[in-house]
């Protein structure tokens, strides 16, 4: 496999792991606007949690980024996934902006809210 198929591999799964944690956090957003918190919204939130711990262990880098950075020295936002070069370079703030009233909204529900 060349250095070009590897980094085509890893944009794939890079942009599947988006999208399955898009079906996440949105799923989570829906519990907290209906206010219906099942056995999959606590497995969403634990998802979650699991991704933001791996953000932090890996200093806000996705390991999936730093494997990608071995076949390619691109300085494009979107190097190693399949999104717009705007969203990859906002990921992190749009979508921690999201979670920030995600998890909000999930407090103030849990208090009787």
């Amino acid at each position: 496999m060349t250095d070009r198929e590897k980094l085509i591999a890893i944009k794939l799964f890079h942009t599947a792991v988006w999208v399955f944690m898009n079906v996440v956090i949105f799923n989570l957003l829906y519990a907290v606007l209906v206010d219906r918190f099942d056995h999959w919204a606590w497995i969403c939130l634990g998802i979650i949690g699991l991704e933001c711990g791996v953000l932090l262990a890996f200093k806000m880098y996705c390991p999936l980024t730093l494997v990608a950075r071995r076949y390619s020295d691109s300085q494009q936002p979107n190097f190693d996934i399949y999104l717009p070069r705007w969203l990859a370079r906002h990921n992190k703030l749009i979508y921690g902006i999201l979670l920030a009233g995600i998890l909000a909204g999930l407090s103030w529900r849990l208090m009787g809210g």
